[in-house]
């Protein structure tokens, strides 16, 4: 009555033509991301021994030293990058959570 497939599956996972990361290797992205933005804001605001810590740990992760603005950039009030490092550390703090890396999340 029906004609059998003959053709493999598209949603087929024993494929791998391409490369997969691990699990950790994405937490591991994830968490640089939220500390290089966190880092971002904590230089515009100035709290130089709070960034220092920061890039320390997204050294750690990534192997290399981040890129840093020079000199702070002209824009929201301190209230509102405040709002940003607070927003960007909980962010950081939930991947670090994921990843049991106590280290970053301290």
């Amino acid at each position: 009555m029906y004609e059998p497939i003959r053709t493999k599956s598209v949603h087929s996972m024993a494929d791998t033509d391409f490369p997969h990361r691990t699990r950790e290797e994405e937490l591991d992205i994830q968490l640089a991301g939220h500390l290089a933005a966190l880092l971002a804001v904590t230089d515009d605001l100035g709290l130089d021994n709070a960034a220092e810590l920061i890039a320390e740990q997204l050294t750690r992760l990534r192997g290399t030293p981040p890129a840093r603005a020079s000199a702070p950039l002209p824009g929201p009030d301190a209230t509102e990058l405040h709002r940003r490092a607070l927003a960007h550390a909980g962010r950081a703090l939930v991947v670090a959570a994921s990843r049991a890396d106590t280290t970053a999340a301290i």
